[in-house]
């Protein structure tokens, strides 16, 4: 155990999901069957009791619509909803509630940000992106760039899976014609923590807006917005402990104020007549409709339960069961690590290719080899096909840990992983 004070174990237990065997039915007594090891967190996170609860007393007790109802209830979720909207802005730092949107997820966060940047745009115009992006990061821009006639271009990545800041300066890849720059802060395939406060500052010396995808990073470090320099920042609940169907886009007020609205109807506007609308004050002007008001409340009570962890500790347990993997995963035979090697500016997600008997092992016999084993990891292009395509290969196998991962764990995945070799390389 390292020396910060840290106990997993104790975590562990507000996991209810962690106690179950691989191959009984949930709620069943503990059987026969390996124990579940959870290696998949970078896909969606686990959820501690207390926000399953959360969710629970809100719908049994406190439903209404939000901002409508003048009643007992409608009051009661309205206040729910407002508090973890403050909740969340005051966990990542933001000037006031108000720069705090809640979206349904991270990537119609980002076609948020495409689609009222993009009223700026014009033919010439450049948007840069990266080859680590997530397709989230990648589509929406593409799109936009067809609508304009903007010119999409994009850092390249070194061998070792840095962002290409040099190649991007020789090049001139931020120039007066860059109008907008996303990235990702943490690579959900690579590790990667990108230097995002110096893109920034490129992308501000030429006047162009900075959006970051954070959905990597706000789980997994502490973010404060103000400090990485960027307009925009969007994320996600279910990686940090939250509900599915609840994302976040946090944006400088005054860019906010200045952008037009992304979706029509209710609660979005000022006033509406036949000929026209006005349109309300940010972050109502991009919250149409009924929104997730339940899944709020959930994010707002794993903000709760991350803040009382500290997320200093977060970020320390992280770094450490990384180190640890990339040890033991670095004396598997035959495995190639895509990305750093050293948890150095890296994050928890660990994506790899295994070659037995002379062949690479596809990552959907991997996952399943481990599965059967108990061990819960990813297999695919993890929607980020252009980067595996940088590294010339198809798809990787990743594993991703958490709060309540434990080297025991990670021993685990990597005798799992000896085995799959073991297993492709006989008779070969």
């Amino acid at each position: 155990m390292s020396e910060f004070a840290f106990d997993v174990e104790a975590i562990r237990a507000d996991f209810p999901i962690l106690e179950r065997r691989a191959g009984e039915q949930a709620g069943a007594s503990a059987g026969a069957g390996r124990e579940i090891v959870y290696l998949d967190s970078a896909n969606t996170s686990q959820k501690p009791r207390c926000v399953v609860e959360a969710i629970e007393d809100h719908y049994l007790y406190h439903n209404a619509n939000v901002a409508r109802a003048m009643h007992l209830l409608g009051a009661e979720a309205t206040a729910a909803y407002e508090g973890a909207r403050a909740a969340i802005g005051g966990f990542i730092g933001a000037a006031r509630p108000e720069e705090v949107i809640f979206t349904k997820n991270a990537s119609e966060a980002l076609n948020l940000c495409a689609h009222t940047l993009g009223a700026r745009l014009k033919p010439g115009d450049e948007i840069v992106i990266s080859v680590m992006e997530h397709h989230s990061n990648i589509v929406p821009w593409q799109l936009l760039a067809e609508r304009t006639g903007a010119v999409l271009r994009w850092f390249d990545v070194t061998e070792e899976g840095r962002l290409d800041l040099a190649g991007a300066e020789r090049d001139g890849l931020i120039n007066e014609r860059t109008k907008i720059v996303s990235v990702a802060h943490v690579s959900n395939v690579l590790g990667t923590i990108n230097p995002v406060a110096k893109v920034a500052e490129l992308a501000h010396a030429v006047g162009a807006v900075l959006v970051l995808d954070a959905s990597q990073a706000v789980p997994q470090l502490p973010v404060d917005v103000a400090r990485t320099g960027a307009d925009l920042v969007a994320f996600t609940g279910h990686k940090m402990l939250g509900p599915t169907g609840i994302g976040v886009l946090w944006g400088r007020f005054d860019l906010l104020e200045s952008l037009p609205p992304f979706l029509g109807g209710g609660e979005m506007i000022e006033v509406v007549e036949l000929e026209r609308s006005t349109f309300a004050p940010p972050p109502y002007r991009f919250e149409a409709g009924t929104p997730p008001i339940a899944q709020a409340v959930g994010l707002g009570a794993a903000v709760g339960y991350l803040t009382a962890v500290g997320m200093d500790k977060v970020a320390a347990h992280e770094q450490e069961i990384t180190a640890y993997a990339l040890k033991g995963l670095a004396g598997v035979k035959g495995l190639r690590i895509l990305g750093p090697t050293e948890p150095v500016d890296r994050g928890g997600a660990i994506a790899f290719t295994l070659t037995a008997g002379g062949l690479e092992v596809h990552p959907h016999d991997v996952s399943q080899l481990l599965d059967s084993r108990g061990i819960a990891v990813r297999g695919g292009h993890h929607c980020a096909r252009p980067l595996h395509k940088r590294f010339g290969v198809q798809s990787s196998t990743r594993a991703s840990s958490y709060v309540y991962t434990t080297r025991a764990e990670i021993d685990a995945l990597v005798d799992g992983l000896e085995y799959v070799a073991s297993f492709f390389g006989r008779g070969v």
